[in-house]
């Protein structure tokens, strides 16, 4: 659009004109370079115009609403949009755009659109109210074909070379725009001079500009032979006020947006006095409701324009020169004016700059690290520059230069002395190394400065320390004292986050400077938390990235465990099968890899070409080399895809689909039998009538008999043979078919070992079947291999890893395996008898046990009555039942008479403040993490009153349907009081009612012990501690009166067992429960000695602190590497040898036959240690993804590989080995596998499986994976049941290994004895603390509330409480916490979006949302929900990041992708569950919820111990972080209902 023109000009205001005759205001102040357009029309010489101010803008448009110019409604519009439409955001463009698009179309009229149009300006003069136009917004220019200029400008002009001229025309011409209302069809110039049209392509600024990144640059001898070829048109001269920055502004506006004026434009100058009634006016025209639109932004810098921190450069003092001739000054001693001088450097001459500033073209001040210099944007610095040798920061001795660049590189050269970077920038004359910033620069630099230190600190902590979590990485950066003479003095996860982008490449640039055969840092855990948290985009095109490190520093390796010790046994079986494995790899890389995806094909890294260069590049065919590594150009390989393999190798599935099992390893079809092949050897040794038996046969000329072992031909040909023994040969008498009877071994490769395991090695199991003779393929050899008598003292020789010669058909079994739940056990010994010695099968008599075992069944009858038959006893599973005990029913059993409330639901959302609480939309999910919401109920229990069958009508019992008759007990928390009673009340407390119910047997879970807490003869504590299945009862309840009341004789009297409806009385004595109890204390008297135990990586000696508990063991000995945790276990276990020293160096002492080590303590030697337990680190794992050499080297040297070698030599009675749930799933299981495979060949049983510590009564969600080993000759544990009800989503606990599910022995899999422990149960008692806390002894201010604080506390009389304290979180994590509301499910989602006054004085700002998000849309108001431009589906913004805001920045922006944060920032619900507790409690890890449930703090130290199961008694060392650390190291009293 052409605007009209603005009438004649008046007298007192004289137009100075250009040669084309354009008019142009006049000029306001000095005028700077930068605002020089260039005449289109010519090189004749250029005018100077300076565009409007919102002030002169807002007259001007008051002018046009009392039309004193006479205008038409169509010139009104036109001349309103033409003087707005640098002021209008991008959204209000758009629109524009969009009316004129229907306009054209003729789907508007002409009235119709000019009204929108002047709606759309209304609205948006409403919204600004005149009083945003802010500093950097623009206004229209001057005319196509005519430039604004300046009067006193000619002489400056004068020197430019027509070369110059012409370039600066051609970028001029090629950045003006028509505005959206121009078209030659609709709206014509008065005077008649047509616009360009919309069609027209519109160029961006940039679209001619030779890029800083690809251009050449010119030399300095250029410079001074043609002056700066810098485009002055761009200058900022030092001397200008802000004033005159915003008329830069707004003339660079004026050539990307604005379509040139070629009509006079009148300024009206007004009083001050005017302007205000005219702006009073203004405010008066407010219509609606505001627009909803994006902050101004600033199009060079990105900043935001109404940011109150937003800077503008103050000018250069008048002796500043240019950087030209400041680098020819004397004081600099490099150059002269000699042309050959220059010339004669073949790198740029290094210069240091003190003082400095560094601005973009407007004067704003701004970072030089947020891709701005990448997106070549032109940034200068100003300041005084000193000589390279010169290490003072002072002024004196320095050159003053001014508008120094643009700045083509910065980069960092490594830290001086290891403390401080070194930053530096080049431009095209020189390399500056930067040394103070300027006064107003400082706060900029100083985030400059933390986020470099912070990269430092972070790579080296990580390479030191792989394996370490987020949490320990904020431990490290929160507790390192930044270097002095930076201008920051803490770091804080809010500055870690701020920088998490600018960190990862660091990290990645550190990978690529490293040896290929190194770990990649950027995929241990640590750093892919950081990743995901704080949306890190990775694969940035390095080749091309500036601020790399240049030269990074070395960093040592601090000394971690050394090279594993292992036994001889240990290191062969990794050996053999890391060998076969490699060579297998490389068959695979060679054959199939091919397809393999390497890349994720998106990121910049992927789509560079190779280098060429690097070792990798080198070895490739094309490169000319062998192409035998096969392995990536390193500048090529794909940081997305490392991570993502990373994290895909820790993710657990939950979702385990059902594999049957296959009971039969063969169907045995029948087939035709070639009877010349098969004939039967001697006479029948044994005839039924049905079938004659043989001992023996002869098959192909080879004889077989009973008890030999035969290889059989499978169904399917391409299937390995299956290996059996012959249990029995017969003869059907009817078919005369011979047949026989197999007991299958099964292969190592069928079981849980898969390929680690021998492949001559099998295992009995209980599988049998009936075939025909024809399927036999031949004899083998399969010798048992029992343990040798002196099996204990074998451990640690050496030995041979072959058990027997591979001739191709020998085999040898040590173990019988059970395939269900991954059991290896010494093989049964049972002898035949001379009954059934021609058909003796184990697997027979075996499976037969079992059946019988589960079949209930009735004895002891006692009266028939009424239809039935009333039994003293049935049994079921092995267990006796009798009339009078209690015993377990599932919930859905029976009901109660009183009906209660149904459980609490959660109340319904109601609609928040979205302007408020902007996030809160994204809590859309019921589900709460840590809720009890669907637990479900304990057991039902009852006692026993009859035990009956119904008759049939043949006038037997029916015994197939066993009934009981049981009264109802009721637990607290289902009698009126309801769930508050359960609280308060012990939790094995019950209430008698002579309510009854009929149940049936089959549903019974088990057995259990109630009794009348009067008849006891020991106190309630102490019966109850002595079993997890005694409960007792002191009162009876009546649900109708809901009354409390003595109970009845007959439930009181407990040897009143009855007989049955009292019937048959003397014809037989039930067994009472007090001889049942009499037999239960002469085996506790009978208890075995405790086993001398060794805890290795004890940590602070939770795991021994169980066994303790549980009476198992006692721990002579524990090695604890980390000094606090073993400190911690001396306080606790005085009597304890506590090494704190490398378990490899110990082994290596004990192995070489050393007594003591170098301190003097005593080494265990061989038969001192009767159980070993630990949980050996194996994060170090983690991404490791193919076999190769690295990997291998990986496991060889792993702790597990060490522990497996002191199970090795000490060859214990007990192992145990506790890890993390991954364990069992690492690296496709092969941790797990390698570990059984290491005990099984040592001689061990074992087993392993998955506990959840909630299940055994502690308020926490912990899954832990356990691997149990008994010698041979010792009874392998079972696994203990559950004891307490949990929530189910947290006991998913099978695991799947190669294709196939396993399960533990467990069977409470849908209930438990008791209900649940909540967070109250936990720490309700604990006195109120704020946060920071660090009273080490306090008092607890009050009795325990709850039966778990009475056993946490202890029984003897504690009146200190220690370590209830608390980290101290920064200013604004606190300011976070206390805007968590107290609802249950509370999280950062409900955080307002207000500014706060910090407690460090500082204030927070609102949150921005500044795009529009394409996943979630608009609020309810219409507002945006996006805070980054990837929010729209492009790439993520650096300008876009904010900080210091009560919602972090870093969660809207990836939560989409990460199922929204939930949690972070949680508040823990009295009523539910810890998370897994972590090393460092944070708001922001990976168990985010971390909250009291009620005070503003993350939770306290012996919070999180209780939470463990630790006693309140239990001593802990170090500072809080310390304290905390201990706490998970180990802490897991819950593993120990073990009971071996």
């Amino acid at each position: 659009m052409v605007p009209s023109s603005a009438g004649p000009a008046p007298p007192s205001s004289p137009s100075p004109r250009c040669a084309r005759n354009c008019s142009r205001p006049p000029s306001r102040s000095l005028p700077t370079a930068a605002s020089l357009p260039v005449c289109l029309a010519g090189p004749e010489m250029p005018a100077r115009a300076a565009p409007l101010t919102p002030e002169e803008l807002r007259w001007r448009l008051k002018d046009l609403e009392r039309n004193e110019d006479g205008l038409g409604e169509r010139e009104c519009v036109k001349e309103k949009l033409s003087l707005m439409h640098g002021f209008l955001q991008a959204d209000v463009q758009n629109q524009l755009k969009d009316l004129e698009t229907k306009f054209h179309k003729e789907e508007l009229s002409e009235e119709r659109y000019l009204a929108k149009v002047k709606a759309l300006l209304h609205k948006e003069l409403s919204f600004e109210n005149g009083d945003n136009l802010e500093l950097g917004q623009k206004t229209n220019g001057c005319a196509e074909n005519c430039a604004n200029g300046s009067d006193e400008e000619p002489e400056r002009m004068g020197n430019k070379t027509e070369e110059d001229s012409g370039m600066e025309i051609e970028e001029a011409a090629s950045s003006s725009s028509s505005t959206p209302l121009a078209s030659p069809s609709v709206l014509k110039a008065r005077k008649g001079r047509k616009s360009k049209s919309n069609s027209e392509s519109r160029k961006t600024p940039s679209s001619s500009r030779v890029t800083r990144s690809s251009g050449k640059q010119p030399t300095i001898v250029a410079m001074f032979s043609k002056g700066s070829n810098k485009r002055k048109s761009e200058e900022v001269n030092g001397k200008l006020k802000q004033e005159t920055n915003l008329e830069n502004e707004e003339e660079e506006e004026e050539e990307q947006f604005g379509e040139k004026e070629p009509d006079v434009k009148r300024f009206k100058t007004e009083t001050k006095e005017e302007g205000l009634e005219r702006k009073e006016e203004a405010t008066q025209i407010k219509t609606g409701t505001p627009v909803k639109t994006t902050p101004p932004k600033c199009a060079e810098c990105r900043q935001y324009l109404d940011d109150p921190d937003l800077k503008f450069f103050q000018g250069d003092p008048d002796n500043a020169l240019d950087e030209p001739e400041m680098l020819t000054d004397e004081r600099l001693s490099i150059f002269d004016a000699n042309e050959d001088g220059f010339e004669s450097y073949d790198d740029l001459p290094q210069h240091k700059v003190t003082s400095f500033s560094v601005y973009d073209r407007k004067g704003h001040l701004c970072p030089f690290d947020t891709g701005l210099i990448e997106r070549n944007i032109e940034l200068y610095f100003s300041g005084v520059v000193k000589p390279i040798y010169d290490d003072n920061p002072c002024l004196d001795g320095g050159v003053r230069a001014r508008k120094m660049g643009p700045i083509n590189a910065w980069w960092i050269t490594g830290f001086d002395g290891g403390e401080k970077a070194l930053i530096g920038f080049t431009t095209a004359f020189a390399d500056y190394i930067l040394m103070e910033p300027s006064e107003e620069y400082a706060p900029i630099f100083a985030l400059m400065q933390e986020k470099i230190y912070m990269s430092k600190i972070v790579v080296e902590f990580l390479q030191n320390n792989p394996d370490v979590s987020y949490e320990d990485l904020l431990n490290k950066i929160e507790t390192t004292v930044p270097p002095a003479g930076l201008n920051f003095n803490r770091f804080t996860e809010d500055s870690l986050l701020r920088h998490a982008q600018f960190v990862v490449e660091q990290v990645e640039s550190y990978d690529e400077a490293g040896d290929s055969d190194e770990p990649p840092v950027l995929i241990t855990p640590c750093m892919r938390d950081l990743i995901k948290l704080a949306g890190v985009t990775l694969g940035k095109r390095r080749a091309a990235r500036r601020q790399a490190i240049r030269h990074p520093t070395k960093i040592d390796k601090d000394k971690g465990p050394t090279k594993a010790t292992t036994t001889k046994l240990v290191y062969l079986i990794f050996d053999t099968f890391f060998s076969e494995q490699i060579e297998k790899t490389e068959k695979e890389e060679d054959n199939e890899n091919v397809s393999k995806r390497r890349r994720c094909g998106v990121c910049e890294v992927c789509q560079q070409p190779e280098c060429g260069k690097c070792r990798a590049c080198q070895d490739m065919i094309k490169f000319g080399g062998s192409g035998k590594t096969k392995q990536a150009c390193f500048q090529r390989r794909c940081p997305n895809l490392a991570v993502k393999e990373a994290d895909d190798d820790e993710e657990v599935d939950d979702n385990i689909p059902e594999v049957p099992s296959p009971k039969k390893m063969l169907q045995g079809r029948k087939k035709k039998q070639s009877k010349s092949r098969i004939s039967w050897v001697g006479h029948p040794v044994k005839s039924d009538g049905k079938k004659d038996y043989y001992q023996k046969v002869c098959i192909d000329s080879e004889t077989l008999q009973i008890g030999d072992c035969v290889s059989v031909s499978p169904d399917e040909p391409t299937k390995a043979l299956y290996l059996a023994r012959i249990t029995a040969m017969w003869e059907d008498v009817n078919s005369s078919e011979p047949m026989f009877h197999v007991h299958w071994f099964c292969r190592g490769t069928d079981t849980v070992l898969g390929a680690t395991s021998d492949p001559l090695e099998l295992f009995l199991v209980d599988e049998c079947e009936d075939m025909q003779l024809s399927y036999i393929h031949g004899k083998v050899n399969v010798l048992y291999k029992a343990p040798s008598e002196n099996w204990s003292l074998e451990g640690g020789l050496d030995v041979e890893i072959k058990m027997v010669e591979d001739d191709g058909r020998t085999y040898f079994y040590q173990m019988w395996y059970d395939q269900e739940y991954a059991r290896f056990e010494t093989p049964p010994k049972i002898q035949p008898t001379e009954d059934n010695i021609h058909k003796f099968c184990m697997s027979c008599i075996r499976l037969d046990e079992v059946r019988q075992k589960e079949i209930p069944r009735v004895l002891e009858p006692q009266e028939e009555s009424e239809g039935k038959m009333f039994y003293s006893m049935a049994m079921k599973n092995g267990v006796q039942y009798r009339v009078g005990d209690g015993v377990f029913l599932l919930p859905d059993a029976f009901s109660f008479s009183l009906r209660l409330a149904s459980p609490i639901k959660r109340q319904k959302k109601e609609a928040v403040n979205e302007e408020l609480y902007p996030e809160h939309y994204r809590k859309y999910s019921e589900y709460i993490k840590g809720s009890n919401q669907d637990a479900p109920e304990p057991y039902r229990i009852g006692r026993i009153k009859e035990i009956y069958c119904n008759i049939r009508s043949s006038g037997r019992p029916n015994e197939a349907e066993i009934k009981l008759r049981v009264y109802k007990l009721y637990r607290p928390e289902n009698t009126h009081k309801s769930v508050k009673a359960s609280y308060h009340a012990d939790i094995n407390l019950l209430y008698w009612s002579d309510e009854e119910a009929s149940v049936e047997f089959k549903d019974v879970q088990g057995r259990c012990t109630v009794v009348y807490g009067e008849d006891l003869t020991e106190n309630i504590q102490d019966y109850s501690a002595s079993s997890s299945d005694r409960f007792y009862f002191l009162e009876a309840y009546n649900a109708k009166t809901k009354t409390f009341e003595d109970p009845p004789y007959h439930a009181r009297s407990s040897g009143n067992k009855g007989k049955g409806k009292g019937k048959g009385k003397g014809k037989s004595k039930g067994k009472s429960s007090t001889a049942s109890e009499h037999s239960e204390h002469e085996a506790a008297k009978m208890k075995p000695p405790k086993l001398r135990s060794l805890d290795v990586f004890s940590g602070c000696g939770g795991l021994s602190e169980g066994f303790h508990q549980a009476e198992v063991s006692e721990t002579l000995w524990a090695i604890e590497m980390w000094e606090p945790a073993a400190q911690a276990f001396r306080l606790n276990n005085p009597g304890t040898t506590v090494f704190t020293e490398d378990c490899n160096v110990l082994l290596k002492l004990v192995m070489s036959g050393e007594k003591t080590n170098s301190l003097g303590q005593k080494l265990p030697q061989k038969g001192d240690v009767e159980m070993l337990c630990g949980g050996p680190p194996c994060q170090g794992f983690s991404g490791m993804n193919r076999f190769n050499s690295r990997t291998y080297s990986k496991f060889k040297n792993s702790l597990v590989v060490s522990f497996l070698s002191y199970c090795d030599y000490y060859r214990p009675r007990f192992f145990l080995l506790e890890n993390v749930r991954n364990f069992v799933s690492f690296k496709r299981s092969m941790v797990l596998k390698l570990t059984l495979r290491c005990l099984v060949r040592m001689g061990y049983q074992c087993t392993f499986g998955v506990l959840q510590a909630g299940q055994y009564g502690v308020a926490q969600t912990r899954r832990r994976a356990i691997v149990l080993a008994a010698a041979p000759g010792e009874k392998l544990p079972m696994f203990p049941e559950p004891l307490h009800v949990f929530a189910p989503r947290a006991c998913q606990l099978s695991v799947v290994v190669d294709d196939k599910k396993f399960v533990s022995n467990i069977t409470r899999t849908y209930s438990g004895p008791f209900r649940t422990i909540t967070v109250r149960d936990t720490m309700s008692d604990l006195p109120e603390i704020r946060n920071g806390a660090s009273a080490l002894e306090i008092s607890y201010n009050g009795e325990p509330q709850s039966w778990f604080q009475r056993q946490i506390r202890g029984s003897q009389y504690q009146p200190i409480l220690r370590d209830h304290i608390c980290k101290d979180m920064s200013a604004l994590v606190a300011a976070r916490m206390r805007h968590i509301p107290l609802a249950p499910g509370s999280d950062w989602r409900d955080l307002p979006n207000i500014e706060v006054r910090l407690s460090d004085g500082i204030t927070t700002r609102k949150l921005r949302y500044t795009h529009h998000e394409k996943k979630n849309g608009r609020s309810s108001t219409g507002a945006l929900r996006g805070v980054c431009s990837c929010a729209e589906g492009k790439a993520c913004d650096p300008a876009d990041r904010q900080f210091n805001t009560l919602i972090p920045w870093c969660l809207p922006h990836t939560g989409n992708r990460h199922n929204h944060w939930a949690g972070l920032y949680g508040r823990l619900e009295w009523d539910g569950f810890f998370s897994t507790t972590v090393t460092n409690p944070e708001p922001m890890g990976k168990q985010g919820r971390v909250l009291h449930p009620e005070q503003h703090r993350v939770v306290s130290v012996r919070e999180c111990a209780r939470s463990q199961g630790f006693p309140d008694t239990y001593r802990l060392f170090g500072n809080v972080l310390d304290k905390h650390r201990q706490i998970p190291s180990n802490g897991k009293k819950w593993t120990l209902q073990i009971n071996l």
